[in-house]
């Protein structure tokens, strides 16, 4: 297995221009088959994703990944964002970076949690350039879904007081592994701080965005959730499978499983049904 990482610079018609996000690759031995898009979830970072990788490695698949604006290695403040379209700037230059790497190979876009709503929202405007598309766990539909007075009373402090911390997520409901969930506490680049009021105003935003624009998805979709996610509702992963306009589309519900499905106990049977899926997309495409 070899790994790579640097910096990408955000472009200068980006609401975060010039800030410097941090990305790696993890390369198999030989020349891969396809490349997977890492895309993770909210404020965690890349570097949690080293078992995933050497899954995918050992599959054939190279894999691409980068630490958020505001998380991990890259530059930003955790728990806000300027604007939602700083999460796609992020995916064009990490997707960029990978197609000057290997221009001729599928790419696969993986989404996980708010990296899957930001996945799911990026590809109403780029699904062309992906083979196939994987959501784990996405942020589509909120665990407890807001009021109509939460909703505008997020939005006037999004506006006025966009840093004010105004929603905590329970490190609990990550894993049933306790051994995750201490690395989780313990990492220094996970943000274990408040979620900023923008910053949820923006994933509401975009939540309904995809609610109501998700015909527009034709991709492969396989949508993997585990049924007992306290953090982002299954309901969620069931929206979009019955709402995307996609004939190649799958679901799978795990029904013990938290939040993190790729960090779970039986993460190995989830990381097998995913390559088997995208192996499945590749042989279809060659024939």
């Amino acid at each position: 297995m070899r790994q790579e990482d640097g910096k990408l610079l955000l472009p200068p018609e980006s609401k975060a221009a010039g800030a410097q996000i941090y990305w790696k690759k993890w390369l198999p031995d030989g020349k891969p088959k396809a490349l997977v898009l890492l895309v993770h979830g909210y404020a965690e970072h890349s570097g949690r994703y080293q078992y995933f990788a050497k899954h995918c490695l050992e599959r054939g698949y190279a894999v691409y990944a980068m630490d958020h604006w505001g998380h991990g290695k890259s530059d930003g403040t955790p728990g806000f964002v300027p604007d939602f379209s700083v999460f796609h700037d992020g995916v064009d230059q990490l997707l960029a970076r990978a197609e000057q790497d290997f221009p001729d190979l599928p790419v696969m876009l993986v989404g996980h949690s708010m990296g899957g709503l930001i996945s799911a929202t990026y590809l109403l405007s780029n699904q062309s350039k992906f083979a196939a598309c994987v959501l784990s766990g996405p942020a589509v539909k909120a665990a407890e879904e807001p009021s109509a007075f939460l909703k505008a009373i997020s939005g006037l402090l999004s506006r006025f007081f966009p840093k004010l911390g105004v929603l905590e997520l329970d490190p609990n409901g990550v894993s049933r592994d306790p051994e995750v969930v201490a690395d989780y506490l313990a990492d220094p680049l996970v943000y274990n701080g408040k979620m900023g009021a923008r910053l949820a105003a923006e994933m509401l935003g975009n939540m309904t965005r995809i609610q109501e624009n998700s015909w527009q998805i034709s991709l492969p979709m396989l949508l993997l959730h585990g049924g007992k996610d306290s953090l982002a509702a299954a309901e969620g992963s069931k929206y979009l499978d019955s709402h995307i306009a996609s004939i190649d589309k799958s679901l799978k519900i795990y029904p013990e499983l938290f939040h993190e499905i790729f960090n779970e106990p039986e993460k190995d049977e989830v990381l097998n049904d995913m390559t088997d899926w995208l192996d499945k997309r590749l042989s279809a495409n060659k024939g």
